[in-house]
Parts: structure tokens; C-alpha cells; sequence
């Protein structure tokens, strides 16, 4: 039936279709319908906490892969990326991570500043606020970055995730919101590294873990993509206001995270673009972040640290902004990989394969030119 060659078809198929047919799926899900609800109870499907009958949660192995399995796969990948990936790789990859995460955090928080400070912070533009601007282009999908990078990209492209994985969740628009303070939680760069680290140490050790560590590189990537999607909701794209809210922290962060990236990658001399266009994207769980916000704003208000007033304000807009970042995401799932696509045939019509290294580029071109030389 040919259905691999068809999904590869769409741009970073592989990772875009089974996260909406993940979500897809899901949306079902969640409508609840009641004949539906029946057959599962019928069949000895445990109730879920609400009350209700759902076919991604069914229980054993079928909830842990396609509904849980999103985090656990994504650390396989990262573990088998790891094992390709030599030691310089490893140095360069850490650049990059590094250069990715700052431009793209300061890129969300100077447009949730200027947002906020041209309209109501809380309450503007579309009903957006400057917490659902910073969480959505703030959190780099880091999913759809690996399946991206891992397709068009170089191993260093890849190991770059290690770093920006750190923007997965609130503590970054905490951090700009002003609910924490300035420590930084030292344990989230072990807990995201170690995997990474393992694998490269083990593949550097061990050229036959190597190889058969070689096929983790790209075989989990349908698999955590589907659970991704297994958490979104397309309810969500008949509330118009939040549509347009959606899609407008969707598009500011293809355009313009990508944009930053691009422009910091050409100041550290790189030459290929397609680490910093993967990641123009929202992650799925930044629709997290908004609640998050909301309890730690209520934990700062018993504290003494805002106004209850304050906290209640941001538990006002959790809904509204988690909804909005929803449709960020799924935005981004169609925008980012289309970038993609677009700047890989731009480099690769000015000689530039965004798959090679950095410093293996002159080599390959040369290779190539003597080729041609030898075959006139």
C-alpha cells in the first residue's frame, strides 16, 4: 500500500502525520460519545477520574505507547542520537543547543514585553496575554525538532536538543514573569543531558553499540509524535477568537524565532540553517504552562509575594491562554516543517547540505568537484 512513501511525502511526515492523527484521535476522545463510551465500558475499560470511557485510555500497554509513551520515547531517541555522535560532534552540538535556546527565549520575551506594553498585558490583541506569547514561543517543540533535524539535518543539528529541551515547560516564562527567583534548577540539565551523554559515551566506547544503537535514531519518531498529538485537542479550532490567537503566536514563531536563529547561526559562522528553522515551533506541552503559572501565582500570593489579585488574574487567563498555545502548536506543525523544506532547497541550490558538518562542507564539495573533473 505504499503508506510510508505517502506520509514521507508531506513535509516532516513522518512526525506531522501521526501527531495529528494523534490528535485527531484524541479530539474523538474527548467528545465522549456516549454509544462509543458503552462498547468501552462493556468491554471492562476502567473509568477514568471524570467519569468517562476513553479508547486511549485503556489501560496497559496500548495507554503506555500511544497516550504516556511521548517522554520515554523521546529519551530513547535521544539516547541512540547520543551513540552516533563523536566527541567533537558532542562540542559543537552543545553550541548549538546553546545559541538556539537563548535566541529563541529572548526572541519570545522581547515580543511578550512589546506586546504587553502596546496592549492590555492580560487582555489584549485577540485576548491574548503576555504569558501566552512567552510560554508558546518561548517552548520549542523538541519532538518535531529531532524528527526535523534527524531528516534534513547534521548529528550536531541533532544533539542540540539535549540543551533545548531545558525550554520544555514553565520555567522559563516563570523566570520572565517574575514568579521565581534567579536559581536555576541544576538537576533539569542532568536529567535531560544524562541520556544523550550515556549514549555518546557508549558509542564512543563501543563501535557495535554504535550500529545497533543506529536505527533509534529515526524509528521512535512516529511513535512519540502520535502520543504528542494523543494530548492535543482540534475542538479547539471552532472558538474563532482563540483561532486567531492561535495562529497569531504560531506564525510570530515560525517567522520570527526562526528568523532569529537564522541571523545568530550566520554570526557564529554556520553555514546551514535548518537547526534554527526546526525549531521555530510551540511545543505541545507548552499548553501546560498557563496552569502552571496560575498555581505558582497562587503560591506567590500566600507567600506574600503579588497581590491576590494579581494571582487572580493570572488564574483568569489560564483556559483562555492554554487553549491559545494549542493552536499554536498544531500551527507550528504545519509552518515549521514547510521552513524546513523551503531553506533545505535554498542551501542546497547554493551548494550547502544541510546534513553535512559544518567543517566536512569544503571536503564534500571538493570530493564532488573532482568527481566532475575526473568524469569530463
Amino acid at each position: 500500500m505504499r503508506i510510508k512513501q505517502t506520509i514521507e511525502k508531506v513535509p516532516g511526515g513522518l512526525m506531522v502525520v501521526p501527531l495529528m492523527f494523534g490528535a485527531l484521535l484524541n479530539t474523538i476522545d474527548q467528545m465522549h460519545i456516549p454509544f462509543v463510551m458503552d462498547m468501552l465500558k462493556s468491554l471492562g475499560v476502567a473509568e477514568t477520574a471524570d467519569g468517562y470511557y476513553e479508547f486511549l485510555r485503556i489501560g496497559g500497554f496500548s495507554e503506555a505507547l500511544f497516550k504516556n509513551g511521548a517522554l520515554v520515547l523521546i529519551a530513547l531517541f535521544l539516547f541512540s542520537a547520543g551513540s552516533q555522535m563523536n566527541l567533537k560532534i558532542g562540542g559543537t552540538a552543545l553550541k548549538k543547543g546553546v545559541l538556539l535556546t537563548s535566541s529563541k527565549y529572548l526572541t519570545g520575551l522581547a515580543v511578550g514585553i512589546l506586546f504587553g506594553y502596546i496592549f492590555d498585558p492580560m487582555h489584549g490583541l485577540f485576548g491574548l496575554s503576555t504569558m501566552a506569547i512567552i510560554a508558546g514561543m518561548t517552548n520549542g517543540n523538541g519532538g518535531m525538532y529531532a524528527a526535523l533535524t534527524s531528516q534534513y539535518g547534521n548529528r550536531s543539528d541533532v544533539g542540540a536538543v539535549a540543551i533545548l529541551s531545558l525550554n520544555d515547560g514553565p520555567f522559563f516564562t516563570l523566570m520572565s514573569l517574575g514568579l521565581l527567583g534567579s536559581s536555576f534548577p541544576t538537576i533539569a540539565f542532568v536529567a535531560v543531558l544524562l541520556p544523550i551523554a550515556i549514549g555518546m559515551i557508549l558509542g564512543n566506547l563501543d563501535p557495535e553499540i554504535r550500529d545497533f544503537l543506529k536505527p533509534g535514531e529515526i524509528l521512535p519518531v512516529p511513535f512519540f509524535a502520535f502520543a504528542l498529538g494523543a494530548g492535543m485537542n482540534l475542538a479547539n479550532f471552532f472558538n474563532p477568537s482563540v483561532v486567531a490567537a492561535g495562529l497569531t503566536i504560531g506564525l510570530l514563531t515560525t517567522l520570527l524565532t526562526g528568523t532569529t536563529g537564522i541571523l545568530v547561526f550566520k554570526l557564529f559562522k554556520e553555514k546551514s540553517y535548518i537547526a534554527p528553522v526546526s525549531e521555530a515551533s510551540t511545543a505541545g506541552n507548552a499548553a501546560a504552562t498557563p496552569a502552571a503559572i496560575a498555581a505558582a501565582a497562587s503560591v506567590a500570593a500566600g507567600s506574600g509575594m503579588m497581590t491576590a489579585a494579581e494571582a487572580g488574574a493570572f488564574e483568569s487567563i489560564a483556559a483562555v491562554a492554554t487553549a491559545q498555545i494549542s493552536i499554536a502548536t498544531l500551527t507550528t506543525a504545519i509552518l515549521c516543517p514547510i521552513a524546513v523544506i523551503l531553506v533545505d532547497r535554498y542551501q542546497k541550490s547554493k551548494g550547502i547540505d544541510g546534513r553535512i558538518e559544518r567543517g566536512e562542507q569544503g571536503k564534500q564539495t571538493t570530493a564532488n568537484e573532482n568527481v566532475h573533473s575526473a568524469v569530463n
